[in-house]
């Protein structure tokens, strides 16, 4: 299929994450201001998008917890910079099972809640986007599976739609891309659906560009669609998303590493995505841009 280059780009920072990054990089933002103050010099150097996730202040452990959301949610809707809002709805679904001869009961680190409980910070901050695993997968740990059903998929993915927030789709292998076009099909989704090309996660699709194409060339072409490769491939996914057709995604959550021995900023890693994507002709357009194109409705400081 022959490319045709997106001239029209949008960033998005994945500001933190969940992943057990904390203790690698003192830049890995924990608490509620850290991780908004993060989001808004991301935005300041060019992300029209900031995904965000919540950890404990103390350890920065991942966390499903709704008052430190709503404090981020606050922290960011009040900044004199504009971003699009996009929470993680990806909390609650993660069983570790207790080993190969005896995997019941589930060892420590399981983390199963309903359909409901994994909407609910979303239902209380209305985020113009909110994520959504499309899939069950295996991950690098040995017996940790991320845990997505079709059944609960198909409630969230409806109480996303009736909350009038954007599921952006997180596709980690083509199978997933498959279901969400089911999704959208069976009407549990709006089209023209978001969706993120997630690759380099263990033990998803890999991030070679043959895999990578297989992905893009599974988007209905009236989607639009992001990606990102984790690690020292983000920058090289940077280009290769815009080359593709899309736009692309960079933060601390899939790379803490600016160069060989350097620990990156979030601001720094979008203001190098700007130098690429400018580099290659294309343009980088803002938050207003990114709502009309997604037909976004972005919500008020709480007052």
């Amino acid at each position: 299929m022959p490319l045709t280059m997106n001239r029209e780009v949008f960033i998005t920072c994945a500001i933190t994450g969940s992943g057990s990054t904390q203790d690698r990089s003192p830049h890995v933002p924990r608490s509620p201001k850290e991780i908004a103050d993060s989001a808004i010099a991301a935005a300041r150097a060019g992300a029209a998008v900031a995904h965000c996730h919540v950890r404990d202040p103390e350890t920065g452990a991942p966390s499903r917890r709704l008052d430190l959301y709503r404090e981020v949610t606050d922290r960011i809707r009040a900044a004199d910079v504009d971003v699009v809002l996009n929470l993680t709805a990806g909390m609650g679904g993660d069983m570790v099972f207790g080993g190969v001869e005896n995997p019941l009961p589930t060892a420590e680190g399981t983390d199963m809640i309903g359909a409901s409980a994994r909407v609910a910070h979303v239902a209380e901050c209305l985020p113009e986007i909110c994520t959504l695993d499309c899939g069950t997968m295996n991950f690098a740990e040995a017996d940790y599976v991320m845990t997505n059903t079709p059944g609960t998929l198909q409630a969230m993915g409806r109480m996303m739609t009736d909350l009038g927030v954007k599921p952006e789709i997180e596709a980690f292998d083509t199978g997933h891309l498959w279901y969400a076009k089911q999704l959208v099909q069976d009407g549990y989704l709006d089209a023209p659906a978001l969706v993120q090309l997630c690759m380099g996660v263990p033990w998803g699709a890999p991030d070679d560009l043959n895999t990578f194409m297989a992905m893009v060339n599974n988007v209905p072409d009236d989607w639009t669609f992001s990606a990102f490769g984790l690690g020292r491939n983000q920058m090289a996914y940077v280009a290769a998303a815009v080359l593709a057709g899309g736009n692309v995604r960079v933060g601390l959550e899939d790379n803490l590493m600016l160069d060989r021995g350097v620990l990156a900023r979030n601001e720094q890693l979008v203001e190098r995505a700007v130098t690429i994507i400018e580099n290659m002709g294309a343009r980088v357009i803002g938050p207003e841009e990114v709502r009309k194109k997604l037909g976004l409705t972005k919500r008020a400081p709480k007052g």
